[in-house]
């Protein structure tokens, strides 16, 4: 475990990435650079739950905590990973305080919990060490729940005040889509929402986190209290890299031809 839970309670500030690509590669190297937390993204991500555990092992020997972003809060799903060794789920589409129960129920043992007894599983080296694991599952595992539509929007406040709920985690995209604003992220709706947002992580005692599009937008979320910052993936740095190298040497060619 990296600590991540600790640290935002801490009130640090903490830069991630997401991992769409399903590469154990990819992930190292985000880890290496230095981020410090990554996001395998199973919900948009080409890689599946297959994918998940190299990955987790070649992001072990960084400093980057690991969270699996799953499809949905079904139990099945959070669990499947949290076995595998991840340090929290980031739960998509949470629009009523019943999915953010939902979603907190499939990180916690029973009694407070539905999430199913495993003793012999990677997060709890084989059964070595079981009992530790479930005794510090509830206070080490991360919570993520996305905010990323008008609904979640009008019950943010009571999703935030879930116990088990740790970070308030704003989708760009999905959200100014469902204001009807799609990538309008200087609309004046947006920024009302982004304030709506931020009051009720406040109100809670809960950590807000977004995804954002370019490194220039860190000071507007970090002054909203934003302090869980994910900006890219391994597929837009990717991307990004290539086409720019493609363009420079294009250029190259052009002048000494």
């Amino acid at each position: 475990m990296k600590n991540l839970k600790k640290r935002l309670a801490n009130g640090e500030t903490l830069l991630g990435c997401f991992l769409n690509l399903g590469s154990p590669l990819t992930a190292e190297i985000t880890g290496r650079a230095g981020f410090e937390f990554a996001v395998i993204d199973l919900e948009h991500g080409s890689g599946t739950e297959v994918d998940v555990l190299s990955q987790l092992q070649a992001l072990e020997a960084t400093d980057a905590g690991v969270i699996v972003r799953v499809e949905s809060h079904e139990r099945q799903r959070a669990h499947r990973v949290l076995d595998l060794g991840a340090e929290g789920i980031m739960f998509p589409r949470v629009d009523s305080t019943a999915d953010a129960a939902g979603a907190v129920a499939g990180l916690r043992y029973p009694p407070e919990g539905v999430r199913g007894v495993a003793a012999a599983n990677r997060a709890c080296e084989f059964g070595s060490t079981y009992r530790e694991y479930m005794e510090a599952a509830a206070t080490t595992l991360l919570g993520v729940v996305q905010i990323e539509s008008t609904s979640a929007l009008a019950s943010v406040d009571a999703i935030a005040a879930v116990d088990g709920v740790d970070v308030l985690f704003v989708g760009p995209m999905d959200l100014t889509a469902s204001l009807g604003i799609l990538a309008q992220f200087d609309h004046a709706r947006y920024a009302e929402a982004l304030e709506i947002v931020s009051a009720a992580a406040h109100r809670h005692g809960k950590a807000l986190g977004v995804l954002m599009a370019q490194p220039e937008d860190f000071d507007r979320y970090h002054a909203l209290g934003f302090r869980f910052i994910a900006c890219g993936s391994d597929g837009t740095l990717l991307n990004t890299g290539a086409r720019r190298q493609m363009e420079l040497l294009d250029a190259a060619r052009t002048k000494a031809s």
